[in-house]
């Protein structure tokens, strides 16, 4: 297998700002990059390339750095190499899954207090238990509520005291 380059994905260019009534009349969406995301990195965890690229390309719309990685060996080595904010990871996954690589990224002194969203489709008590047990410092289900997905990264990384979250 080819080694990956941690810095290959990154984020979209700054987006044009046109004022709001150019916005409303023309009908365009355009979104305004908040200034402080594009100082955040976030690491994308998942084994399926459909929720990479999902998850990622949202990210940079809202401005944020992103790197991305396909099982729990590799985050470990690419959150290694980078050092993310925050690391979004799936919990099943093959090879070493998400509970796995967070118990072993919180054994790295660098990593240590990276922030880490555990991303599942089990909503169960057992699991988000299992996750927070292993260090996770916020539980998203799916699938994903884009709106709670920002709305918990901004609270972590903007306000990092303020505590766990469950989205779901």
């Amino acid at each position: 297998m080819e080694p990956k380059d941690p810095f290959a994905t990154t984020a979209l260019p700054e987006l044009e700002l046109l004022p709001d009534e150019q916005r409303v009349s023309t009908g365009i969406p355009v979104r305004r990059e908040p200034d402080l995301a594009s100082k955040f990195l976030i690491l994308v965890v998942d084994d399926l390339a459909d929720n990479v690229a999902m998850l990622s390309l949202d990210l940079q719309q809202e401005g944020y750095r992103v790197v991305t990685a396909t099982n729990g060996e590799e985050a470990i080595n690419v959150a290694s190499a980078t050092v993310p904010n925050l690391i979004l990871m799936d919990i099943s996954m093959p090879r070493l899954d998400g509970l796995g690589a967070t118990r072993r990224i919180r054994e790295i002194e660098t990593l240590r207090d990276v922030h880490v969203i555990a991303v599942t489709a089990f909503g169960t008590e057992g699991f988000q238990r299992a996750a927070y047990d292993v260090g996770v410092s916020g539980y998203l289900t799916k699938p994903i509520d884009f709106e709670r997905m920002h709305q918990l990264i901004s609270r972590l990384l903007l306000h990092p005291n303020s505590g766990n979250l469950i989205a779901r």
